[in-house]
């Protein structure tokens, strides 16, 4: 049974869809206006473990993520750089995907941009004017928060206490200072759909809900995003979401932990946000994503050169038991990983990454043991368990040979061509020459094996 911990009832739940043979998923993607960030990353990484969980146990897994291409953000970033909004935010979209797939993420069923969905909104609010939840005032649409009477329920605060702590825009426009916008005025210089209350663009806060109802309906299994967007996004989500329909929105809410950079919580103010652009730089993208699997994804998550050191460790002693010892050794093909699995069951305990990567070393150090007989169905387990994790999926002779090299490190291909000289030199009884080879490698941190399908190498 998953059980998963559910922040509107703030325990760990069992999970029970409303459709055993559908479910439904949502994660809140980015606002594309530059690159993004580490702490970005965090939910995808995180909620893409718990897509290819729900994908191991039921048959059909609706996942949707969207892109949020219209925001004040976007059209300062537009004003900064001389480029269109369609221009700057393609940009900016196409640098995400290349940055996530980076980072071995599967896109999602559905990623639905928000431009696409303005009638879908301007629907919504109009439900939600007629059921007298919404009002116009001076060419703004808020949302009344007054009229929901459990206002708050996610966030565990009343609405008094929401707003002494959250930095409120008070507007003559508003009935009340916590109501919030669900449509403004757009200036002739400024990006603009018509709307029954003239030229405007939407809220942040109903782009989520309209997409959610387009597509995945009015009440959805799970919602997941960072623990930032508790209050006020996700709870205004639940406003529009509950009040429009009449039914609940969203049956469990999940959200990820803080990313600290060296100790201290990243912030842009300090100048201390690390672009997953410039860590694949540095970093093999498997790297970036075991360190983010490597703690609980609710517990903040100390991001720092030390536990990527540690990731790319972890990550080579799970590839050298793949890789094996002198021999190739296929994955027996017909292995499904059983129910009671160790990785299995601690991705059933509300996504404990932690202990399923613990589990992992376990099969791997199994396997390093192992007769040659019992290899392959152990090979095959490492790799079932991984595959939940998303990890484990190159090659591992690449894996070392492909590690990112410093500039005077010797390229594969020069280092290829010194093994075939080696080889040649053996094979004319040159040994001496052989050997010479073999120690300029490995003066340069080149590692060769020798094995009855040829020599391999790694980087040390």
């Amino acid at each position: 049974m998953l059980k998963l911990h559910n922040t509107l009832t703030g325990t760990k739940d069992d999970f029970v869809p409303l459709d055993p043979n559908r479910v439904t998923l949502y994660v809140c993607g980015p606002t594309v206006y530059n690159y993004v960030h580490i702490g970005n990353a965090r939910p995808v990484v995180v909620f893409d473990v718990l897509y290819r969980l729900l994908s191991r146990l039921y048959p059909e897994v609706v996942y949707a993520r969207n892109i949020t291409d219209i925001d004040d953000k976007i059209i300062k970033a537009c004003a900064e750089t001389g480029e269109s909004m369609d221009a700057l935010t393609g940009r900016f979209t196409a640098a995400f995907r290349e940055d996530m797939a980076a980072l071995g993420t599967l896109e999602p069923t559905i990623t639905p941009l928000a431009t696409d969905h303005i009638a879908d909104m301007i629907a919504m609010i109009e439900t939600l004017i007629a059921k007298g939840h919404a009002y116009e005032s001076q060419g703004h649409v808020l949302f009344a928060v007054e009229s929901m009477p459990d206002y708050g329920k996610l966030s565990g605060r009343n609405l008094e206490d929401m707003l002494a702590g959250a930095r409120v825009e008070v507007a003559d426009y508003k009935r009340h200072p916590g109501d919030f916008v669900l449509w403004k005025p757009s200036d002739a210089d400024q990006p603009g759909w018509d709307s029954p209350w003239g030229r405007g663009r939407p809220g942040w806060h109903i782009e989520c809900s309209a997409m959610i109802h387009k597509h995945l309906g009015d009440v959805i299994d799970i919602h997941g995003g960072g623990q930032d967007l508790i209050f006020p996004h996700h709870e205004n989500e639940i406003a529009q979401g509950c009040c429009a329909h009449g039914t609940e929105y969203v049956r469990y809410w999940m959200h990820n932990g803080y990313i600290n950079i060296d100790g201290e919580k990243m912030s842009k103010s300090l100048g201390n946000f690390r672009l997953v652009r410039e860590l694949l730089k540095e970093y093999p993208g498997e790297v970036l994503r075991f360190a983010l699997l490597s703690s609980h994804y609710r517990s903040p998550l100390n991001f720092s050169a030390e536990l990527l050191e540690q990731a790319e460790r972890s990550l080579d002693s799970l590839y050298y038991a793949l890789l094996g010892r002198g021999e190739t050794v296929r994955a027996q093909a017909d292995y499904a990983l059983p129910e009671d699995h160790p990785v299995l069951e601690a991705l059933l305990d509300d996504l404990n990454t932690s202990e399923a990567i613990s589990a992992l070393h376990g099969i791997a150090a199994r396997l390093n043991k192992a007769e040659p007989a019992d290899k392959p169905a152990l090979k095959a387990e490492l790799l079932a368990g991984a595959g939940l994790l998303g990890l484990l999926d190159a090659d591992p002779t690449g894996w070392f040979q492909n590690k990112k090299a410093g500039d005077d490190d010797l390229d594969a291909a020069t280092i290829d061509d010194l093994v075939a000289q080696r080889t040649q030199a053996k094979k004319d009884r040159n040994f001496a020459r052989a050997d010479e080879i073999r120690d300029q490698l490995k003066d340069a941190g080149i590692q060769l094996e020798d094995t009855r399908e040829g020599t391999r190498w790694t980087r040390g």
